[in-house]
C-alpha cells in the first residue's frame, strides 16, 4: 500500500466520518460494507482525498461511485482482496470539500474501509448530523439500480455479458426518492431475490431469499464472518419500501411458480405477510409500502401483493403502483426510468404528509 506519512489520515472509526446503510462496525480497524448503495461520507479542507479500502471480490467485474462537491465519478476496484490507498482527487481548492463513497453494486462483492487521506496539511470538518427522515427498502435488483446506466437500452433488454459495469445503486428510485424527500435510506435490495429460499436467482442454485436476508447484516455466506444478524434497534424508518416478486416464479432447475395456483398464491402471500409482520412488529410506527416496479411481471403478482396490503387490514401498510407498473421494459429499467418511479414515489409518499416522519 502507498506510504501514508505525508497524507492526514482519518480513521474509520472517527466521528468526522458518516455513514449510510447496514454497515458492519464491529471490527477494530475496518467497517465493512455489504448492501449496494452503502456509503461513506466526510467533509474536509484541503486539496486531496483519497479512500484507503480493501475490495473482496466474488464476481463479475468490480467498482465504487464516489462523488465529490456534487460531481460523480466510478472507480474500478482490483481483484487482489489486498489493503490499498486509493486516490480520488488531487488538485483541489484549498477550501471546504465533501466526499461520499458508495457501493454501487449489490452481492458482486464486499468492501473493507479502514479511511479516508488528505493532504498533510488539510484538515477533516465536523460531520454534518443524519437526516431526521429515514426510510428502509427491501427489494431486489431493481432497488439495486442493476444495469441502470445501459442508457442506450433504454425500454429494452439489457446487453449481453455486461459483467454488472452498469450496475448504480445510486441511481435507483429507491435512493432518487430518498435524496428527493431528504431522507437517508437504508437500501437492503439484492438482484435476483425473491421471497422464498430456493427460488428466485440469488446466490443459484441453493438460492437464498428474503426470508433469509432481511434481518442480516451480512445476508451471504461469502462474507467476513459469514451471515449475521442485523441489529434492528440501531435504524428505525419512517417509511419502509418492500418490493419484492419479480423473481419469485423463478425455480432453479424445475418449472416456474403459477402465482394463479391457489395453494402457491396462500403460500406466497403467507410467507410475504410474515415479514411485513415482523417488520411491523419492529417498527409499529412506520409506513411500509408494498410496491412492484415497472420492469415487465404478470399482472396476477401485482393483484397478489393488493390483498396482501388489503388483509393485513393496517391503515399505515399500502400498497403503490406506478403509472407503468410492471409494463415499461423487458430490460432493467435505466437512469430515466428510475426518475419516473422515483417521481412518481416521492409524491405518493409526500401526499401522505409531515406528520409520517415524526418519531
Amino acid at each position: 500500500m502507498t506510504d501514508l506519512n505525508n497524507k492526514n489520515f482519518i480513521d474509520c472509526k472517527s466521528n468526522m466520518i458518516s455513514y449510510m446503510g447496514r454497515i458492519d462496525f464491529s471490527h477494530e480497524d475496518m467497517n465493512v460494507l455489504y448492501w449496494a448503495g452503502s456509503s461513506v461520507s466526510m467533509r474536509f479542507k484541503g486539496t486531496e482525498i483519497g479512500v484507503v479500502l480493501c475490495n473482496r471480490h466474488l464476481s463479475y467485474i468490480n467498482y465504487m461511485g464516489y462523488i465529490i462537491d456534487g460531481k460523480e465519478y466510478k472507480l474500478k476496484l482490483d481483484n487482489t482482496s489486498e489493503k490499498v490507498y486509493i486516490t480520488l482527487a488531487e488538485g483541489l481548492d484549498d477550501c471546504e470539500h465533501k466526499v461520499t463513497v458508495f457501493k454501487r453494486q449489490d452481492a458482486t462483492h464486499y468492501v473493507e474501509f479502514y479511511g479516508f487521506a488528505i493532504n498533510s496539511d488539510g484538515n477533516p470538518l465536523p460531520a454534518l448530523p443524519a437526516s431526521k427522515r429515514r426510510i428502509e427498502c427491501y427489494g431486489d435488483s431493481v432497488s439495486a439500480g442493476a444495469v441502470c446506466e445501459a442508457i442506450d437500452c433504454t425500454a429494452k433488454l439489457d446487453p449481453e455479458d455486461h459483467q454488472a459495469v452498469y450496475d448504480n445503486a445510486w441511481h435507483s428510485y429507491s435512493m432518487i426518492t430518498a435524496r428527493n424527500l431528504g431522507a437517508s435510506l437504508n437500501n437492503n435490495a439484492q438482484g435476483g431475490i425473491a421471497i422464498f429460499n430456493d427460488t428466485g436467482y440469488f446466490h443459484a442454485p441453493d438460492c437464498i431469499g428474503m426470508e433469509s436476508s432481511y434481518d442480516k447484516l451480512c445476508y451471504f455466506p461469502e462474507g467476513k464472518d459469514g451471515v449475521t444478524k442485523w441489529d434492528f434497534s440501531l435504524y428505525t424508518p419512517h417509511v419502509v419500501l418492500f418490493a419484492v416478486g419479480q423473481n419469485d416464479k423463478h425455480h432453479e432447475g424445475f418449472d416456474d411458480f403459477d402465482i394463479s395456483d391457489p395453494d402457491y398464491r396462500l403460500k406466497w402471500k403467507n410467507a410475504y405477510k410474515k415479514i411485513i409482520s415482523d417488520l411491523r412488529e419492529k417498527y409499529p410506527n412506520a409506513v411500509i409500502i408494498l410496491l412492484l416496479t415497472v420492469l415487465m411481471h404478470d399482472c396476477e403478482w401485482d393483484k397478489a401483493v393488493d390483498e396482501i396490503a388489503f388483509e393485513l387490514n393496517d391503515p399505515k401498510i399500502t400498497h403503490f403502483m406506478f403509472t407503468r407498473t410492471g409494463k415499461a421494459t423487458p430490460g432493467h429499467p435505466r437512469i430515466s426510468e428510475q426518475c419516473e418511479m422515483a417521481e412518481e414515489l416521492t409524491a405518493y409518499i409526500s401526499g401522505m404528509g409531515d406528520s409520517i416522519w415524526k418519531d
